[in-house]
C-alpha cells in the first residue's frame, strides 16, 4: 500500500504537466509514451532485465497499452477543454465505473461495499469541485479518461496473470502498444486539427522529458504492481488521492484557488475516509 500511495503522489503532478505542455492531447500522450518508451527500455538493457515476450502474449499487452493510450487521450483533452481542476476531479470517478464493469467483466457478484465506497469519493469529489456546465466538454472527457482507466486495471489484470510477466516487462510493451495505436491516430489528428502543432515546441522538450520519465515511468511500475496483489477496485480508491494532489499542486504554481475552501476540506475528508476503508478491507 505504501508504494501505491508514491505512486498516486508522483501521479498527481501528470495534471500539471498537461497544462503547462502546450500541445493538444494526442501528439502530448504520443510524446510523452515514446520518451517513456525509450527511457524504459534503456533502464531494462542496461540492467539486462529486457526480455522477448511471445507474439500473442505481446498482442495482449499491447491491447492494454492502447487502452492506456485512450484513458491518457482523454485525460489531458479533459484538461485542455477546461482546467486542471476539471480534469483530475473526473478521474476519482473511475472507482464507480470498476465496481460496475469488474463484476460483469470477471463474472462475480456486485459488491454493494465498493459501490457504498465509491459513492463516498464521487460525493467527495462533487465537494472539491462545482460542476459548472461550462465545462462540459472537459466534464465529458474526464469521465471517458475514468471508464477507459478502469478497464485498463481490470483487463490488465488478467493479461498480467495470464502471461506471467514482471511489471517492467509488462510496462514496456504497454508502451509499445500506446505509441503503435497513436501512431495510427496521428494522421487523423492532423487532419482534424490543421492549425494545431503535431510537433513539440523547444519550450516543451524538458517537460516532455520528465514527464515521460520520472512521472510516468515510476507511478505506473509502482501501480502494476499494486495491481498484482491488489483489487483493481483497491487500486483505483486509492487514486482517488490524485485529483486532491493535483488540485493542490495547481493552487500554489496557477493560482486555482477557488476550489480550495471548506467544501474542499469536505470532499477530501470524505475522499480520504473512502481510502481507509477500502485499505481496511484489503488488509483484514
Amino acid at each position: 500500500m505504501i508504494l501505491l500511495h508514491i505512486a498516486v503522489f508522483l501521479a498527481g503532478w501528470t495534471g500539471i504537466f498537461g497544462r503547462i505542455i502546450s500541445l493538444g492531447g494526442l501528439p502530448l500522450v504520443w510524446y510523452r509514451s515514446m520518451v517513456a518508451l525509450a527511457a524504459l527500455a534503456a533502464v531494462l538493457a542496461l540492467s539486462r532485465r529486457l526480455h522477448r515476450v511471445g507474439a500473442a502474449s505481446i498482442l495482449r499487452i499491447a491491447f492494454c497499452g492502447a487502452l492506456l493510450g485512450i484513458h491518457w487521450v482523454a485525460f489531458f483533452a479533459s484538461i485542455k477543454a477546461s482546467n486542471v481542476s476539471v480534469g483530475v476531479a473526473c478521474i476519482a470517478t473511475s472507482c464507480f465505473f470498476t465496481a460496475i464493469f469488474d463484476p460483469l467483466l470477471n463474472r462475480h457478484r456486485l459488491s454493494w461495499k465498493d459501490f457504498f465506497i465509491s459513492f463516498i469519493a464521487i460525493a467527495g469529489i462533487l465537494l472539491i469541485f462545482t460542476l459548472d456546465i461550462r465545462y462540459r466538454l472537459g466534464i465529458a472527457l474526464g469521465l471517458l479518461s475514468a471508464a477507459v482507466y478502469s478497464l485498463f486495471s481490470i483487463f490488465n489484470v488478467r493479461v498480467s496473470a495470464s502471461t506471467g510477466q514482471d511489471s517492467a516487462t509488462m510496462l514496456l510493451y504497454e508502451l509499445v502498444g500506446c505509441v503503435a495505436f497513436l501512431a495510427l491516430c496521428m494522421p487523423f489528428y492532423v487532419r482534424l486539427n490543421p492549425g494545431l502543432p503535431a510537433f513539440p515546441p523547444r519550450q516543451d522538450l524538458l517537460a516532455l522529458i520528465l514527464l515521460g520519465s520520472v512521472f510516468t515511468i515510476i507511478p505506473f511500475l509502482l501501480q502494476i504492481h499494486a495491481l498484482r496483489h491488489l483489487k483493481p477496485f483497491t487500486v483505483n480508491v486509492t487514486y482517488n488521492l490524485e485529483p486532491v494532489y493535483s488540485i493542490i499542486f495547481a493552487a500554489l504554481i496557477f493560482g486555482e484557488t477557488r476550489e480550495v475552501g471548506l467544501s474542499f476540506w469536505a470532499g477530501l475528508t470524505l475522499i480520504v475516509i473512502s481510502v481507509a476503508l477500502q485499505s481496511h478491507r484489503q488488509l483484514s
